[in-house]
């Protein structure tokens, strides 16, 4: 695997003896629905590398969104691995690529950071933790993603949180950013509300803060965050394929993270609808890079 640029300018490994805390990889398709073009997401990777370039040379200044230098005066300790290879409509073989370099990464003892790519992509993502759990999901999202299957797929775009919740290792989910309409009808709202799902929507963390997602996770948790870029206002996300006023707000994002990673422990951590082409002056992948170097922070903090 391979990567035209790095994020930030990690490496592909760290010197001899030294290994990573967490380890960035890219996909840009999962599970793409017959006769649906999913081609204008296999990008975003590589927007999402290209945007974090401009702070190559800052990576042990101060921080302010983490109130320090982004390893905490630590050495480096993440490495890029590049992209999985993945092809539109061979959605077989991209799951079984996306979940054997997860299952890699976590062989590592490190945390696994996926930047995507169509929101097919947390599936395999998530089914890579068989052996690594219990976990409990914290999704970020417009939506919630529980449709038992669409134009006969059953692993595409509108099924990741149903087809987590019959996984094993998956003991909870929280679903926080929630608003407007999408795929989801009363039966699939029922379905989540019969699994045990804690549903909080836009409207509750603006009234709230954050604390009314973060309490419904176990303190202690090994927590998988999984993150679509439309559970943010496009007013910072404009990248979506799917715009919905009234979602979470750059800080309040940074702070569900931060707070996991405090609280429990952030496990995982996937990136994923991002649509370059319906970008507005680089804006989605600019905040979709400072995301995750918010996600770095909170994980380096954790140990």
């Amino acid at each position: 695997m391979s990567a035209p640029t790095s994020f930030l300018g990690f490496p592909e490994r760290l010197p001899e003896g030294r290994k990573p805390q967490a380890v960035i990889f890219g996909a840009g398709h999962g599970t793409t629905y017959p006769g649906k073009d999913s081609s204008g997401y296999a990008s975003a990777p590589g927007a999402i590398r290209e945007a974090s370039l401009r702070d190559i040379a800052f990576v042990d200044h101060w921080d302010f969104d983490l109130c320090g230098t982004l390893f905490d005066g630590k050495p480096t300790g993440c490495i890029d691995a590049g992209d999985v290879p993945t092809t539109m409509y061979d959605n077989e073989r991209n799951r079984v690529g996306i979940e054997a370099q997860t299952r890699e990464i976590l062989a590592m003892s490190a945390v696994p950071i996926l930047i995507g790519g169509d929101d097919s992509i947390p599936i395999p993502f998530i089914a890579a933790f068989a052996d690594h759990g219990p976990i409990w999901i914290l999704q970020i999202d417009a939506h919630i993603d529980w449709r038992d299957e669409v134009y006969g797929e059953r692993f595409g775009y509108s099924n990741p949180m149903r087809r987590a919740s019959e996984m094993p290792h998956v003991a909870g989910m929280v679903q926080v950013g929630l608003r407007s309409v999408g795929s989801a009808r009363l039966e699939e709202i029922e379905a989540a509300r019969n699994f045990g799902s804690r549903f909080v929507t836009a409207r509750e963390v603006h009234s709230q803060g954050v604390e009314a997602a973060l309490r419904h996770i176990p303190e202690g948790a090994r927590v998988v965050i999984t993150l679509d870029c439309d559970g943010l206002d496009p007013s910072v996300m404009p990248g979506v394929a799917a715009r919905t006023p009234g979602g979470l707000t750059y800080t309040q994002t940074i702070d569900l993270i931060a707070g996991v990673g405090k609280r429990a422990r952030i496990a995982g951590f996937d990136l994923v609808e991002f649509f370059p082409r319906n970008d507005i002056n680089g804006i989605t992948a600019l905040t979709a890079a400072r995301l995750v170097v918010n996600a770095i922070g909170a994980i380096v903090r954790q140990d």
